[in-house]
C-alpha cells in the first residue's frame, strides 16, 4: 500500500480510506492510481451490469471532482468502466469552481463544449478557445487545463480514448 501510494502521489493513509470506502477519489487521483497499477481508470469504478447496450440516464453516472480541492468541478462519468478503453466525462462547471489542474494520461483526450467557452492550455501549443459545438483534440501525454471564459459556466463534454 505505502509503494502505491507513492507512486500514484497520495498519502498512504488516502489510499487506505479510498480503499475503505470512506473517501472517493477525484479524477486526478483516479488516473494516478491507474497510472500506477498500470490499468485504465475506468478499471477502478464499479462494473455495471454486463450487457451490450448501456444507457446512462441524466441523474446517472460515477460523480468525480476534477481535482483534490473542495472548489473542484465535479464532473459525471457517463462511460467509464472495467476493459474499456474510452471514457466520456460531463462537466457543467459554474464560475468559482476549480477546474485548472494540469491534467496528462494515455491515449487521444478530446474536448467537446455543448455550450459556454473554455480555453484549454496545452503545454508547448498554447490556448485554443471553444465555444459553443467546437471540439478539438490532442496526444493525451500532452499536459492541459482549462479556464472558463468571462466568468460565464460551461457545459463540457472529455472524451479520452486509451491504447490497449
Amino acid at each position: 500500500m505505502r509503494e502505491l501510494a507513492k507512486r500514484a502521489g497520495i498519502s498512504q493513509p488516502f489510499l487506505s480510506q479510498i480503499e475503505r470506502g470512506v473517501s472517493a477519489p477525484s479524477m486526478l487521483t483516479t488516473y494516478r492510481l491507474a497510472a500506477a497499477l498500470g490499468v485504465t481508470p475506468g478499471d477502478l469504478l464499479p462494473s455495471p451490469a454486463t450487457n451490450h447496450v448501456t444507457v446512462v440516464r441524466a441523474d446517472e453516472g460515477v460523480r468525480l471532482p476534477v481535482g483534490d480541492r473542495p472548489d473542484a468541478a465535479i464532473g459525471r462519468a457517463i462511460h467509464m468502466r472495467p476493459n474499456s478503453p474510452l471514457e466520456v466525462i460531463e462537466y457543467l462547471v459554474e464560475p468559482g469552481q476549480f477546474i485548472g489542474g494540469w491534467f496528462e494520461s494515455t491515449g487521444v483526450t478530446g474536448v467537446y463544449v455543448v455550450s459556454g467557452q473554455l480555453d484549454v492550455e496545452l503545454v508547448g501549443t498554447g490556448s485554443i478557445r471553444l465555444g459553443p459545438r467546437d471540439f478539438v483534440d490532442f496526444p493525451s501525454t500532452i499536459r492541459d487545463r482549462w479556464h472558463l471564459i468571462d466568468n460565464q459556466p460551461a457545459h463540457v463534454l472529455l472524451v479520452i480514448a486509451h491504447p490497449r
